[in-house]
């Protein structure tokens, strides 16, 4: 969808994104959109950002974004490429990596993440690719960044299914070394934990997004910040740059997805 200011609501959301990520950031990346934010930091402001991904490719700078953690594009440009176990036990589950950025079919309120079924789970309506390594991102990264198109399909106040952990009550007491998810970037806008109670509160708009819109693409009582701020729209770089990588990935991957 595109609107009068000459971007789509999926570009400024995957601008948003990239900002968060500068060149002291060592980020586990899933694929599809925390992909596409991640090489388009890597591309434009943080040229320095470490890229791991779950095949075990370290410092990876595709060219093209691929289409599973099994590309050859990922190890062909990665600085090392380590064991799956390895990727696992020393540089996840010992606390080396800063950030995991994950997609997710449904969120709630807590940041808790679905990516199983849709429904229930032996008689799903939907099932969906499952976890992966997501559960173990979200609980032993230092913080997590989820991005996700904002609805009432995805916004659930219930999940069918939690594959991988939020903050929030679920969290609370379980001594899990990360944060969870800190920042929730949609194509309306930006969401963090309140700081008391856990619960993602929205804190920030694209421009041309309403606070209305957000709680009416919301299935629970949306919690709004106090001062809700407009994010910065993207450059004409950042745009140039996100377009060519979009197009090289569509070339290059044409036919095989």
């Amino acid at each position: 969808m595109s609107d009068d200011q000459g971007f789509t609501r999926d570009e400024m959301m995957t601008v948003a994104a990239a900002r968060l990520l500068t060149n002291e950031t060592v980020c586990f990346v899933g694929i599809g959109l925390p992909s596409a934010a991640a090489n388009l930091a890597r591309l434009t402001r943080a040229p320095d950002v470490v890229l791991i991904y779950e095949s075990g490719t370290i410092a990876t700078k595709p060219d093209v974004l691929p289409l599973s953690i099994g590309d050859g594009e990922l190890a062909e440009t990665a600085r090392t490429v380590v064991s799956v176990p390895e990727m696992f036990r020393y540089w996840l589950q010992g606390g080396r990596i800063d950030v995991g950025f994950l997609g997710a079919a449904q969120i709630d309120r807590w940041g808790n993440i679905n990516t199983s079924v849709i429904g229930e789970y032996h008689t799903p309506k939907v099932r969906l690719p499952g976890g992966g390594g997501a559960p173990e991102i979200a609980t032993n990264t230092g913080e997590v960044y989820v991005i996700l198109r904002q609805s009432k399909r995805t916004f659930v106040d219930h999940l069918d299914f939690v594959t991988s952990l939020g903050g929030g009550p679920r969290r609370e007491g379980l001594k899990i070394p990360g944060k969870g998810p800190t920042k929730l970037i949609t194509d309306l806008g930006v969401l963090e934990p309140d700081p008391e109670t856990g619960e993602l509160t929205l804190v920030a708009l694209h421009k041309g997004s309403t606070v209305e819109q957000a709680v009416a693409a919301t299935g629970w009582p949306l919690k709004v910040a106090d001062t809700v701020v407009e994010t910065e729209a993207p450059t004409p770089d950042e745009l140039s740059v996100l377009r060519d990588l979009n197009a090289r990935t569509a070339k290059a991957h044409a036919g095989d997805a």
